[in-house]
């Protein structure tokens, strides 16, 4: 829960500053001066973006903390307590290269259940890969989507 009061503030934060932001480019559209009107559209851009970066992160988190749920409801969250670690907390990369494989392998067994994606999008963190990782968990997102759309069928 804590982690999620971090967030909210962070989001309020980022929220206040783009407003701040998007008051300064009214302020030079205003200004009626070619330069300025030109520059505040420019920066106008900044908290439109920024607004929609904030929906999509919000909205990705709440979709994998959905999912988080559903599998600890199932008894599948990953487990890598038991994986050796080093001083600073990660997993050793040998463990985490081994327990990655299994993942895999599980993926390549059921490559249409979003829960064995769940896991290797796990994997790929633990590796320190968070680009993959992300990729992956959009792939169980989707997956779980379809899954919860045949059920309601």
């Amino acid at each position: 829960m804590r982690t999620r009061h971090l967030a909210v503030v962070a989001t309020l934060a980022v929220a206040v500053y783009l407003v701040l932001l998007a008051g300064r480019a009214v302020e030079l559209l205003r200004s009626g001066e070619p330069v300025a009107v030109a520059l505040g559209a420019g920066v106008l851009v900044l908290p439109l973006l920024g607004a929609w970066m904030l929906v999509a992160t919000w909205r990705s988190g709440v979709q994998i903390q959905r999912l988080a749920r559903r599998l600890e409801a199932e008894g599948g969250l990953p487990d890598t307590s038991d994986l050796p670690r080093r001083p600073s907390g990660r997993v050793d990369t040998a463990a985490a290269d081994s327990w990655f494989d299994e993942r895999r392998a599980e993926v390549e067994a059921h490559p249409d259940d979003w829960r064995g994606w769940y896991r290797l999008a796990y994997a790929y963190d633990i590796a320190g890969d968070r680009k993959r990782a992300r990729t992956t968990m959009r792939k169980a997102v989707e997956l779980e989507a379809v899954e919860a759309d045949n059920g309601a069928r």
